[in-house]
């Protein structure tokens, strides 16, 4: 018989680049496609959250608010994994989802510099 989603227990890593570490290890095993994924994919889901918090918080748009506010975003969403047993609770998540708001909000700041110099430019 399968089992329940209340019947899984929590699963969590506590031990930063534990996971990254296991991933990068068995590549050969996994594939490049599911390391690739599971590496970039948690950076690159996060970069909109980056180039979106400064555009909705004019008042606030400095690299560490951003970057506080990607990782408060994606302990929310490792807790939540947690808390409903879905997925597992990962601090190296949490590092590659905040690096992404970072990367994000550093895309902002090129887009922002070269607008800029279109407007004063014409």
């Amino acid at each position: 018989m399968g089992r329940t989603v209340a019947s899984q227990g929590y699963r969590y890593n506590l031990v930063l680049f534990k996971e990254i570490n296991r991933f990068l290890s068995n590549v050969g095993t996994l594939g490049l496609y599911a390391v690739v994924l599971n590496i970039a994919g948690n950076i690159l889901v996060f970069i909109p959250f980056g180039l979106l918090v400064p555009v909705i918080s004019i008042q606030k748009r400095g690299f560490l608010f951003v970057a506080f506010m990607a990782f408060g975003f994606s302990l929310l969403v490792e807790a939540v994994q947690l808390i409903l047993k879905i997925g597992c609770f990962d601090v190296d998540d949490l590092l590659m989802n905040t690096i992404g708001g970072c990367i994000g909000y550093l895309i902002f700041l090129v887009y922002r510099k070269i607008s800029y110099r279109r407007k004063t430019a014409g």
